[in-house]
């Protein structure tokens, strides 16, 4: 303050210029520009349809770079799963570009740019540059994106009573962008043309010192968007084995500031919860979020996981989840989310099962009570649900190994989902091993081979103890027989048994009208070994 007076006094403060450069560095930085022989990215690791990106976007006049986590990984030596792209050419131009590219999203719009189809397809996310804007200074609403999506329509720039961004849509230069992002590390803008890193709040340095650290005032930037406490997890996951560490202002607020959280749309909340499950780090993601006291409060189906963390079954499904994703195999939420919730249908399952209940009504019921009580309303919910209950419901049919059923339920478009489920449960002692060696040896059999193994699997059996079947006889005509009050066993067949009394129980009573002309039964043939339940 005593240093002002005097500046005032002797007119020192009539420099704006100096105050404005001032202020600019505090704020946005200093602009480094580090050559190739100073941070020794590998060309070779970027992806050639990001590449392309950039290239298209320059020839049309504009800036491009590959930004983001990506260029934090190209510095540290690892290959990016994920190339994002920042420009300074608006959404719109974007678009207008490439042949297959959609605009997205209302917060903050971006455009995703289509390489390849079907499992092979490719998504490289093209961002504007943001202006750098004094969230205090933005317009606020009452409410959050869903109650005032009427009143955010015709804002660039929002937020909500507690600081959270709700719109951003402002565009500028990219020196004001690189101030807008989260952590210094993810912060370096990388040209692929000319090898040049330009980096504005010394990520560079970061990144060797391995430090995680919040660009600006950490709990004001939490307050902007609270799903940097969840990205600020998962980097810190990531990023473990190689040795980074919180920076300690960064990592401080953490804890008092996740109740924020609670405002955030549950279907951006389940889409961050799906990145620290299949990302690769799925376990040193859930250590992180008990090592910060995150393990509960952040999204309900994540507590579950958290909770649940050390159940054999369960940690099995995470590694695998972690192995696959390090060899490049896709993975499905769907997998994952069958087993987090596998106990709780498990345990309904047996219940229902010991009462009394048939196979599939009670596994159906023993799913409906674990949706209702962990999924909720989430996003994607309809088609994810559909997924997890083929995962399910495949597990009783894996039992049938005789007659057309392996036949049928291998054309299963989730086959290979219901297996990798059923390996699980064999490798952890919940069913016996030999039915999933069974089944991986009849998947990649020839015709001959599995035909064999159908007859042996049938002949085996045949040798088992087979419990007392017990029928109620249905009441023809005015007279019921007195036999049939009790609804007891029926009497064994003495004569005539050529096999087709046994297989013509095998048919579902609801199946019979269509066998019937004029009120009377069909003669019964040979039963399918067809689960119609299924």
């Amino acid at each position: 303050m005593i240093k002002k007076f005097i500046d005032k006094l002797f007119g020192k403060s009539a420099s704006p210029a100096s105050g404005a450069t001032r202020s600019k560095k505090s704020v946005f930085g200093e602009r480094r520009e580090v050559g190739p022989q100073d941070h020794a990215i590998n060309p070779k690791l970027v992806d050639e349809r990001a590449m392309d990106v950039v290239h298209t976007l320059k020839r049309a006049g504009y800036e491009a770079f590959i930004v983001g986590g990506a260029v934090r990984d190209l510095l540290v030596g690892l290959r990016p799963k994920d190339f994002d792209v920042a420009t300074d050419a608006t959404p719109e131009q974007v678009k207008s570009l490439f042949r297959r590219a959609f605009i997205i999203g209302r917060r903050f719009r971006i455009v995703h740019v289509i390489y390849g189809r079907g499992r092979e397809h490719e998504v490289i996310e093209v961002s504007t540059f943001r202006a750098h804007l004094d969230s205090s200074l933005a317009e606020q609403v009452g409410g959050n994106e869903r109650t005032s999506k009427s009143e955010l329509a015709g804002m660039k720039h929002a937020v909500d009573a507690s600081g959270r961004v709700l719109r951003d849509n402002v565009w500028g230069p990219m020196e004001e962008d690189a101030a807008r992002r989260d952590f210094t590390i993810n912060a370096m803008y990388y040209d692929p043309e000319t090898q040049i890193v330009v980096d504005y709040h010394h990520g560079i340095r970061d990144a060797k010192k391995k430090i995680i650290r919040m660009i600006g005032d950490p709990a004001t930037r939490y307050r902007e968007d609270p799903v940097r406490i969840i990205r600020a997890v998962r980097f810190a996951a990531k990023l473990s084995d190689l040795g980074f560490k919180f920076e300690e202002k960064t990592v401080a607020p953490l804890r008092e500031m996740k109740g924020l959280l609670a405002d955030v749309p549950q279907s951006r909340l389940f889409d961050e919860m799906l990145k620290l499950l299949q990302t690769g780090h799925s376990l040193a993601s859930i250590e992180q979020l008990k090592f910060l006291g995150l393990n509960t409060g952040i999204y309900p189906l994540l507590d579950v996981v958290v909770d649940t963390s050390e159940e054999p079954f369960l940690q099995l499904a995470l590694l695998d989840t972690d192995r696959r994703v390090a060899e490049g195999k896709p993975v499905a939420p769907s997998f994952l989310l069958s087993c987090v919730l596998w106990a709780d249908v498990r345990e309904g399952w047996a219940r229902r099962l010991k009462h009394g209940e048939n196979t599939m009504p009670a596994l159906q019921d023993a799913i409906d009570d674990a949706f209702n009580a962990k999924i909720g309303d989430v996003s994607g919910r309809g088609k994810l649900g559909t997924d997890m209950r083929e995962i399910w419901t495949m597990q009783p049919r894996f039992e049938k190994r005789t007659g057309s059923s392996p036949y049928s339920l291998l054309e299963q478009p989730r086959f290979r989902a219901g297996f990798d489920f059923l390996r699980l449960r064999a490798q952890t002692g919940e069913i016996e091993p030999e039915l999933s060696e069974w089944w991986e040896k009849f998947s990649t059999a020839y015709d001959d081979e599995r035909h064999e193994m159908i007859e042996q699997a049938k002949l085996e059996q045949s040798k088992k103890p087979q419990p007392p079947r017990t029928r109620v006889k249905r009441v023809e005509g005015d007279a019921p027989r007195s036999d049939d009050a009790g609804h007891g066993p029926a009497p064994a067949p003495e004569a005539g048994e050529s096999g087709e009394p046994a297989p013509a129980k095998k048919r579902r009573r609801r199946r019979k009208p269509a066998n019937r002309e004029g009120g009377s039964a069909a003669p019964a043939g040979p039963a399918s070994d067809t689960p119609t339940d299924f």
